[in-house]
């Protein structure tokens, strides 16, 4: 079975969402921006989530993390949680 490990940054609003994207885009670390603005607990330890298989996370989630390039940030990605930036860290088929 799949697994993916991702990073994630959550906010409440699009225009955040993009403003931090532009930040690590311009070189700011993405762990340190998780650590100063998620609103999710995984931000204390930069928005690292772990390990995870297909349907462990939200539908918006498995969309990107089971597609996207490594180490890319993507988003914004909106779930009902909020707004999210992902970067997938590594993934196995």
């Amino acid at each position: 079975m799949a697994k993916a490990t991702a990073r994630h940054i959550l906010v409440d609003s699009e225009e955040q969402c993009n403003q931090l994207k532009d930040q690590i885009t311009g070189g700011t670390d993405f762990g340190d921006v998780a650590k100063q603005h998620s609103k999710c607990p995984s931000g204390t330890s930069g928005g690292d989530l772990g390990e995870f298989g297909p349907g462990m996370m939200v539908k918006e989630f498995d969309e990107v993390v089971f597609s996207a390039p490594l180490n890319e940030v993507q988003g914004p990605v909106k779930t009902q949680f909020g707004y999210h930036l992902l970067e997938v860290t590594a993934r196995t088929d």
